[in-house]
């Protein structure tokens, strides 16, 4: 895939449209660039699913699920994921086990995580991250 993998919080805030800076830096890269995992589309609809699905959010999460790319979790990403894993508990480094999985993603597609969330600065390389929402 290559390109940029958006975070669970990075796409909430795109669906949200609460940070403009995250929107213009989206709206400057070409829309076959972004991809979301399957991870954060299932993290995504569990928060429609925990607050019984308001129509003028589950419309936004619709239609945002509509335009990017949403990445398979495939054999690939489960041997990446075992390999992370275990170079992360050997170095000690902790990763809620979602982010764990989004990491995973991220190493497997060769593509640039989008996030704000610290705990993906402390995973080893081979993750690349990208902080977009500068406030």
């Amino acid at each position: 895939m290559n390109g940029y993998l958006l975070d669970t919080n990075i796409a909430s805030h795109v669906i949200r449209g609460d940070r403009p800076q995250i929107s213009q830096r989206l709206a400057s890269i070409p829309v076959e660039e972004i991809a979301i995992s399957a991870v954060t589309e299932g993290e995504l609809l569990y928060g429609l699913a925990r607050r019984n699905y308001p129509a003028l959010l589950t419309e936004r999460v619709r239609q945002f699920l509509l335009r990017v790319d949403i990445l398979p979790w495939d054999h690939e990403v489960t041997q990446t994921y075992a390999d992370l894993r275990a170079a992360c508990e050997a170095k000690g480094v902790p990763l809620a086990p979602l982010d764990m999985m989004i990491a995973a993603q991220a190493i497997a597609a060769d593509a640039i995580l989008v996030t704000n969330d610290k705990a993906f600065s402390r995973v080893p390389d081979p993750l690349r991250t990208e902080n977009w929402d500068h406030t």
